[in-house]
């Protein structure tokens, strides 16, 4: 039979809802047509998306998979529909916190200038893959370890870790930190997006207590108001000064990687370009800091 949208958008209701009722209340339909819409999407795929032997709907492994490729088909639905982008075609570059840090005024310049048909717009999403597997976004910046299934990653560069503590904390006094440093400290953690959890450190030197956050915003209010320190990327450093924070390296915590992500699928064709542009940013910036050597 012919999927049509609709079973995408009932079947992202169920997901969200975790209950048949709720999703057709949400949806404004019987909770017979919601479970009708299901079913026929099932035997469509030919396999199962929903664990109905539960109270609580679960979604398969199946359905786990398939409800980031609905939520990009309903995205882009929406996307081609409104009408504000008729006429060109932006590139939407996510990203959870500190974009690309002190190479972004650089970046959005010389895209605007490149390519002015195709305007790239940043957009902060809080989540791993800052709204890439929902469908937000056509590209994103990503820090750490990327494990969404479905993506291609390029990796472009390294950013060392800095840790951010109140400005009258003895350990603001130190010019450089090392891990063991904060075994007695309270961390605070961003469970959504960061890229700092207490596995950092080794068993037997963890720290004794953590604060947890949802967002970059959060994590630094909760540091200024002496919840706990934090250790990030130079690029938190470079993009976000706190009234009340300050950064200091840490010598022997590891680089983190940053990469462009896209999902593998036919996606929006300005995608390589921002790949090339971003590598020569990169490049140019690192040889403007290197002294001349005639000098």
């Amino acid at each position: 039979m012919a999927i049509e949208l609709r079973h995408f958008r009932c079947f992202l209701a169920i997901a969200e809802e975790g209950n048949v009722t709720r999703a057709a209340n949400r949806l404004h339909l019987t909770q017979p047509a919601v479970s009708r819409t299901l079913r026929q999407l099932e035997q469509r795929l030919g396999v199962r998306l929903v664990d109905r032997s539960t109270h609580h709907l679960r979604l398969t492994e199946d359905g786990l998979a398939f409800r980031d490729k609905a939520a990009t088909v309903v995205a882009a639905a929406e996307d081609a529909l409104d009408a504000g982008r008729l006429r060109s075609w932006p590139l939407r570059l996510g990203h959870a916190w500190s974009a690309a840090g002190s190479f972004t005024g650089t970046l959005l310049r010389r895209w605007e200038r490149a390519n002015p048909d195709t305007p790239l717009e940043l957009l902060r999403i809080d989540g791993r893959t800052a709204g890439l597997t929902t469908g937000q976004v056509d590209v994103a910046l990503l820090r750490g370890t990327v494990d969404a299934p479905g993506l291609v990653v390029e990796p472009l560069l390294t950013e060392a870790r800095v840790a951010a503590m109140p400005a009258d904390s003895p350990l603001a006094e130190r010019g450089e930190l090392t891990l063991a440093d904060f075994t007695d400290q309270t961390v605070a953690v961003n469970t959504v997006s960061g890229v700092t959890t207490v596995h950092l450190w080794p068993p037997q030197s963890r720290p004794a207590r953590t604060v947890t956050v949802a967002n970059t915003d959060d994590w630094l209010a909760a540091i200024a108001a002496n919840r706990g320190v934090g250790i990030t990327t130079s690029a938190t450093a470079d993009l976000h000064r706190y009234p009340g924070v300050v950064y200091r390296p840490v010598a022997d915590a590891p680089e983190i990687p940053v990469v462009l992500a896209w999902r593998r699928m036919p996606g929006h064709p300005a995608i390589p370009t921002l790949v090339t542009l971003f590598r020569d940013v990169v490049a140019d910036t690192e040889a403007d800091r290197k002294p001349d050597k005639f000098s």
